[in-house]
């Protein structure tokens, strides 16, 4: 099984290495690396180029984008595996055995997709663990409830964004949200929890920079919400929102 495996970059320099290393470091061996950035001009392609040379399974371009997920669009396109994911440029896999794990997951049952659990880290000190999103296993009713699983840890099968497409580029900073909706929605899939942490994400990503992000993203997910006909968008969206405040009491 090919596990296809994405990261968007724009100016990375500071965060790229870990992120890269962490995937290349990975146990499992049949990886297809795919970078997509968007005309850095700091030393990211320096990086990127320099990675490259000794690990042939990294495919990498460079141009304008119109965000991350025009970028993480792209590359789900270039991408040939069995199974696609996101490792973004702030963000590391939690340990070398994750991708091993999960392809284990899609191997042992016909399952459409795979998420666990994620932790945040201070962006300076990617030791220190500042926020833990403990997931659950999947039911229909959590939609309802706001729930989703995190995107960063979320790997789906390609034959569902051959299906469902791709991120709508109408979202901005909510597009994973209604990603999600759409294919957590539809009963024919099937989506297997890891109670193990796939990722690590450091704080202080697009969603969460400012306040003014935040009550941008929650009118997103409000239009998510809606668009994907999902009863009592208000109320579902407040308790998406709600339901963060555990996450940063359990340390």
């Amino acid at each position: 099984m090919k596990i296809s495996i994405i990261t968007a970059t724009y100016n990375s320099a500071k965060t790229l290495e870990l992120c890269m290393d962490s995937v290349l470091q990975q146990t499992y061996s049949n990886i297809e690396y795919i970078i997509v950035d968007g005309g850095s001009t700091d030393e990211t392609l320096n990086l990127i180029k320099l990675k490259s040379d000794n690990h042939p399974n990294i495919i990498y371009s460079s141009e304008p984008d119109k965000g991350i997920y025009d970028a993480l669009n792209k590359g789900i396109s270039k991408a040939t595996g069995d199974v696609i994911g996101f490792v973004h440029s702030d963000d590391f896999l939690a340990d070398p055995a994750v991708i091993a794990t999960i392809a284990t997951a899609f191997n042992e049952a016909a399952i459409d997709g795979v998420y666990g659990n994620l932790h945040y880290v201070q962006f300076d000190d990617p030791e220190k663990i500042v926020r833990n999103w403990t997931s659950q296993p999947f039911a229909p009713k959590l939609l309802k409830r706001g729930w989703m699983p995190a995107h960063p840890t979320l790997f789906l099968t390609k034959k569902v964004y051959d299906t469902h497409g791709q991120f709508n580029l109408n979202y901005t900073i909510a597009a994973d949200y209604d990603f999600i909706l759409r294919i957590f929605k539809h009963d024919q899939y099937s989506f297997k929890y890891l109670p193990h942490t796939i990722m690590k994400m450091r704080v202080g990503g697009a969603s969460n920079r400012s306040l003014t992000n935040l009550v941008h993203k929650t009118k997103e997910d409000y239009k998510a919400a809606k668009t994907n006909k999902i009863n009592f968008p208000v109320l579902v969206i407040l308790q998406k929102n709600l339901s963060k405040i555990p996450q940063w009491l359990v340390k």
